[in-house]
């Protein structure tokens, strides 16, 4: 065996703590040199006396700070790479300096860094597998024939006609809004359609408020049209309709059947007084109903447009989330004030979305597959969801607090931990697993408390859930907390 040689002695460190210790002080001196294979946890446990948990633990932290790698089926073996040190944890109260207006990029955006990644929790992410590959190639198929040639030319600049009815069909069925295909101005994506409302709103004051957090790509999307943002805070049950009244905004964008991130479902009475507030001040709302079909206790809430009897809400819609997001296809539904205006000034904007795309999703709607579809997708991520709060329960317990679970692809869970989130993701993604922080959601990061990451459950197997999850436990519990105040 390596000649491993740890001094225990007594103090108010654990021993694990202190082998862990040894074995970065050996490495960072070359005394134990890279690409050595270290003794295996049984191994080491009964040649040092001590019990298996302290072994694996100091190696599960060696792991997480990148002093060690695992090699499947082979054990544990020293990085092979020039050793810079241990990630050196700040305190949280620094966490807003570091995250202040630094855009968001995920530490695996390097081709070398998303191939170590095993295990990846983004929210956004589908089930794959199940998409309808065979019907989408047929109905494909169809639009592609000799006689439809006029598929390759330009289309009409609010969308597919047939497209435009079968959306309005499904909506007024299924989500409750007011609608006519008229109204439906169909877009490659939510951002491109918030453009469009951009240049549509631009005679009103260029401010908006927005939910605080929110969706970062909006918030981006407004600022470079030259909007003034407005954050304005959440209380339990959605935005504070009190403080958007104060703001002295007349747009506000949220997300009222599954708040991003937080995960909120905003409730019928604040609806309600949204919607007042809205037709006091004459203002709009624009209600962005990205995974409204996704609601795991009860039935779907229909949409906030659908209670609104003034015109002063704009719906956005998007099948990114129930069907796949390569296809690039939202599409909002326009007041009849603004839908006017939308004619006059925006008329020579061409479509955005491909029409092959379009015409083939009008068959696929038209014959009843995206209806069916979307009660297989919602039987299934109810499975996965109640999994994933089982694991999150089960392996991380009371170290963390789940929020906004009742809707969505992802739960939203705060962590207590001293560390600040980018290095909860750092350490997550030393072990393979990819995890996702809301801080760059913030307009103000210094208010968004403990460390918080969404959780997707829809691109990964129940088994793929369950390995990640259990490999987070490993990494992060040395630097968890062992539960809230007050729990």
């Amino acid at each position: 065996m390596l000649d491993i040689s740890p001094r225990f002695e007594e103090s108010n460190d654990a021993l694990y703590l202190q082998l862990y210790r040894y074995f970065c002080t050996e490495i960072q001196s070359r005394r134990i040199l890279s690409g050595t294979r270290l003794p295996s946890v049984r191994a080491l446990s009964k040649f040092l006396h001590v019990s298996k948990t302290t072994v694996e633990t100091a190696y599960h932290q060696l792991l997480a700070e990148g002093y060690i790698e695992s090699r499947e089926r082979s054990g544990f073996y020293v990085v092979d790479m020039e050793w810079d040190g241990p990630i050196k944890l700040k305190q949280r109260q620094t966490e807003e300096d570091a995250q202040q207006q630094i855009p968001y990029k995920a530490e695996t955006s390097t081709e070398e860094n998303a191939l170590s990644i095993q295990y990846d929790f983004h929210q956004a992410r589908v089930d794959s597998d199940y998409f309808p590959y065979e019907l989408w190639r047929k109905y494909s198929n169809q639009v592609m024939q000799r006689e439809n040639k006029s598929v390759l030319y330009y289309g009409h600049y609010q969308g597919e006609p047939e497209l435009r009815e079968e959306i309005a069909r499904y909506l007024r069925r299924a989500r409750g809004v007011q609608v006519t295909a008229e109204q439906i101005v169909i877009g490659s994506g939510t951002q491109v359609l918030i453009c469009i409302l951009g240049f549509l709103l631009g005679n009103r004051e260029r401010v908006v408020a927005i939910e605080e957090p929110c969706y970062q790509g909006v918030r981006t999307v407004f600022l470079q049209l030259g909007y003034e943002i407005l954050p304005i805070k959440l209380e339990e049950d959605g935005i504070s309709v009190a403080a958007l009244t104060e703001s002295g905004a007349r747009m506000v964008y949220v997300t009222p059947s599954h708040q991003d991130p937080s995960g909120i479902v905003m409730p019928y009475a604040k609806r309600v007084k949204l919607l007042n507030w809205a037709n006091q001040s004459q203002s709009f709302i624009m209600e962005d109903d990205y995974d409204g079909e996704f609601r795991y206790n009860g039935k779907p809430i229909p949409s906030l447009q659908g209670l609104d009897t003034e015109g002063r809400v704009i719906y956005l819609g998007t099948f990114s989330k129930a069907l796949l997001p390569t296809i690039r296809m939202s599409y909002m539904v326009l007041p009849h004030e603004l839908l006017s205006s939308y004619h006059e000034k925006l008329a020579s904007f061409d479509q955005t979305a491909s029409r092959i795309h379009q015409e083939t999703m009008a068959l696929f709607m038209k014959n009843g597959d995206w209806e069916r579809h979307i009660r297989k997708m919602r039987t299934l991520y109810r499975k996965k969801h109640e999994a994933m709060l089982q694991l999150l329960q089960e392996e991380l317990g009371t170290c963390v607090r789940v929020k906004g679970q009742d809707a969505g692809l992802s739960v939203t869970v705060e962590v207590n931990s001293a560390c600040m989130s980018r290095e909860l993701e750092k350490i997550a993604a030393s072990v393979g697993v990819q995890v996702y922080p809301t801080a760059h959601k913030w307009v103000d990061p210094t208010k968004k408390g403990l460390p918080t990451f969404q959780f997707g459950f829809g691109g990964q197997s129940i088994q793929e859930m369950t390995e990640g999850i259990r490999l987070l436990k490993g990494a992060w519990g040395p630097y968890l907390q062992a539960e809230f105040a007050g729990k």
